[in-house]
């Protein structure tokens, strides 16, 4: 059996309730975000260890010659997953597939 989506789905129940009736009904479902504390909203480790002074050391490298940038991911790949080069550059296999 074929279904019209774009068909209004209201039953004969909906179309006789009054505006006045729509407003006093309690929302099914509705969420009750007043009893969460909005400065309270982050994360917490369980192991109740404060990292938050601590520095993370990266190293980051330039491009090597051997590698290039994907035009369409933006990602830095090896030379192994060139594809072919696109109308702006180089495409890589996965975005080629």
């Amino acid at each position: 059996m074929a279904t019209d989506y774009d068909a209004p789905r209201k039953s004969a129940e909906d179309e006789n309730e009054s505006l006045e009736a729509l407003k006093e009904r309690p929302e099914a479902g509705a969420s009750t975000m007043n009893d969460v504390d909005a400065d309270n909203l982050g994360f917490e480790m369980t192991g109740g260890d404060d990292i938050s002074d601590v520095e993370l050391d990266v190293v980051v490298l330039p491009q090597q010659d051997d590698e290039f940038t994907c035009t369409n991911c933006f990602l830095v790949r090896h030379r192994s997953q060139f594809d072919h080069d696109g109308q702006f550059g180089p495409v890589c296999a996965e975005c080629s597939a």
